[in-house]
């Protein structure tokens, strides 16, 4: 009973405080809506431009398939060559399409004819991407026009097919990437404020005093953390089905994935909260170490992409595991085996940070 009147104290706490409610909400929603639809591989329908020196039919035909795909916003005509670079300079497109004189006299002569695509160099991903749509167009319309002309070729074609997110929709992949980062960045944030709020605020001493045992002052401290912050990974995949992402797999694995992540990330908070003697120094600890804990998650690069003394690092990482039940149990309908799989390392990760943290405590607490 003691406990839960701790465990409800600091609730209130973290709940009636102004700031600490904007501190525990606002974020996370910008955030998500930020990393979510500003930090996007898509490519929105841009402007190419189409310098076209052929008056053929064949020309015609491709420039027809460009004006049809939804992929490009505008088309824009250029009348020379020595337009191309202003095009491109000023950024009033991407990519230019080049035809040239000899386009559909090479191809009625059954003869090989070119197109030249321009980019401009210094957005090379989108580029890129932009490029790569452009080649679909053009090699279809190569298929085409050569089974019309009764042109056989055996030719043998790689055509990928996506099982999970089949249409590339970033997204799709974002959003349950969020799911974890965010709800720890919540957990971290509460479980480290906590002792570091009682000391600069000098109710620490009078918890001391009080009935409760360190270990229930422990608990007490721990539990808050666990619950705001799985209820903040629940309203995040609840803005997931609002934005469209589908969720294939159990919501229950999904939750209970959820309470053990949060625990270990829980007892990390709570070691940062007992260093730290003031709520500032416990928010810097916290993105001390939110940093490379991303960075080695496998969200922002493949963690197979990294240097091979370094990847055994990211097993110590809670995120490495979550980031991987959140996607498996959104697109890929994860069975239960494969999820204990992951779960049994954080529940590990869990018992060593918050036994360590305990242990740390009581130390100070002596």
């Amino acid at each position: 009973m003691r406990v839960l009147s701790l465990i409800w104290k600091e609730l209130l706490i973290d709940l009636q405080d102004a700031s600490s409610r904007l501190s525990i909400f606002l974020p996370p929603i910008v955030q998500l809506l930020i990393f979510a639809f500003a930090a996007t591989l898509d490519v929105q329908p841009p402007s190419i431009g189409v310098l076209n020196r052929d008056n053929g039919e064949q020309a015609f035909e491709l420039l027809q398939r460009f004006h049809g795909a939804p992929t490009f916003k505008t088309i824009t005509y250029l009348k020379g060559a020595e337009e191309i670079g202003p095009f491109l300079d000023e950024q009033k497109g991407l990519l230019v399409v080049s035809i040239d004189e000899q386009f559909s006299r090479n191809l009625d002569a059954k003869k090989p004819a070119a197109v030249q695509l321009i980019c401009d160099g210094r957005k090379s991903n989108t580029t890129q991407i932009l490029a790569n749509y452009a080649n679909q167009i053009i090699q279809q319309y190569n298929t085409d026009f050569t089974r019309e002309a009764k042109i056989y070729q055996q030719n043998t074609a790689l055509v990928p097919r996506n099982w999970f997110n089949p249409n590339i929709i970033y997204l799709w992949y974002n959003i349950p990437c969020l799911v974890g980062t965010l709800s720890m960045l919540t957990c971290l944030v509460v479980t480290s404020q906590s002792i570091a709020r009682e000391r600069e605020m000098g109710t620490f001493d009078q918890l001391l005093v009080s009935p409760l045992s360190p270990a229930e002052i422990l608990v007490g401290k721990i539990v808050p953390g666990i619950l705001i912050g799985a209820a903040e990974g629940l309203f995040m995949w609840a803005m997931g089905q609002l934005l469209g992402v589908p969720f294939t797999g159990s919501l229950f694995l999904f939750t209970l994935s959820l309470f053990v992540f949060v625990a270990s990330i829980s007892g990390i908070g709570l070691f940062i909260s007992s260093l730290c003697s003031t709520q500032q120094q416990a928010l810097l600890g916290t993105f001390v170490f939110m940093l490379p804990s991303v960075l080695l998650s496998g969200f922002a690069t493949p963690i197979e992409n990294m240097p091979t003394w370094l990847q055994p690092v990211t097993y110590l990482m809670p995120l490495r595991y979550m980031l991987i039940l959140s996607k498996g149990l959104f697109l890929k309908a994860l069975p239960a085996r494969h999820v204990f799989d992951q779960i049994w390392p954080m529940m590990v990760i869990a018992l060593f940070t918050l036994s360590t943290a305990g242990l740390f405590f009581r130390r100070r607490l002596g």
